[in-house]
């Protein structure tokens, strides 16, 4: 197929590298140490402090359903909020690394991907001379209902592309449009900086509940009824920035390479995971045909 004439090798980094913060959920402390891994590993976390390590790789069979985040769980031990770093690794286009762990969550730094990408760049990359294989989407393939869907179509280039129809029902967020074609360079400079956003309201319903304790406006966006409280945007649609940013963390949990391209409107992590499921089932019956 003419978008996988010339395929790029699989990428790890050059080596370990850790950052460390706290979970915005449950304020706990986790230092992140990534690791190189060779070419064929893929994506795995691994929990340290337990009598044997265990080993989650980042996969959709290891996904599970969560509140406004990306969770995994292996063996009866749960990763948590796991699509910022891995948007981070797949924005580099890093497919081979193994990531220890010592809490559950992982840091929220400011809201972004940008400090798990600052670290990725300091550690370096590393061509692993294996080519990889793409998993090539070829027919489009849509969730959701008119309210909110995301969907993938044959690809444009030999990448992943998207479009994002931000529809906030909240006016000083609003509605916002952003397209991209997914490359390192446009990750670095256009997206990995986005912070996740919330309304004060949400943010007050999860301080009752005995989340987010630790985290303050100037920590993420923290929209009130009159605007952004306490922070200043670093664009003016960083908010359907960061959305597309939760996409692609999302969509690395097909353990390879997606070339296709997204159009999604008020999706969230759930419905970027049921259209991943949606595109591996048809894939794999493809694959079997």
């Amino acid at each position: 197929m003419p978008h996988t004439a010339c395929l790029r090798s699989q990428r790890s980094i050059c080596r370990p590298v850790a950052v460390s913060g706290i979970g915005y959920w449950g304020g706990q402390n986790n230092r992140v140490e990534i690791n190189p891994a060779p070419a064929g590993a893929g994506i795995v976390f691994v929990m340290k402090g337990q009598a044997s390590a265990v080993r989650i790789p980042a996969n959709l069979r290891h996904r599970v359903e969560a509140s406004n985040r990306t969770n995994l769980s292996a063996a009866g031990v749960r990763v948590e909020m796991v699509e910022h770093l891995l948007s981070a690794l797949s924005g580099l286009q890093i497919d081979c690394c193994q990531i220890c762990v010592t809490s559950a969550e992982m840091p929220g730094l400011d809201g972004s991907a940008q400090g798990f990408v600052a670290a990725i760049d300091a550690a370096g990359i590393e061509d692993l001379g294996v080519p990889i294989d793409p998993l090539v989407v070829e027919q489009t393939v849509r969730v959701g209902d008119d309210s909110a869907w995301i969907e993938i179509s044959p690809p444009q280039f030999a990448g992943l592309s998207v479009e994002y129809y931000l529809d906030y029902d909240f006016a000083p967020i609003g509605c916002q449009e952003f397209s991209l074609r997914l490359t390192p360079s446009f990750y670095r400079q256009h997206l990995a900086a986005a912070r996740t956003f919330i309304s004060v309201a949400d943010a007050d319903r999860l301080r009752a509940a005995g989340l987010g304790l630790a985290v303050e406006p100037r920590d993420l966006l923290v929209f009130g009824p009159e605007g952004l409280i306490d922070n200043t945007l670093r664009w003016p649609d960083e908010c359907v920035r960061h959305k597309i940013l939760d996409i692609v963390g999302d969509l690395t949990l097909a353990n390879r390479p997606i070339y296709g391209h997204v159009r999604a409107h008020r999706s969230g992590h759930s419905l970027n995971a049921a259209l991943l499921d949606k595109v591996l089932q048809g894939h794999r019956q493809l694959a079997s045909a």
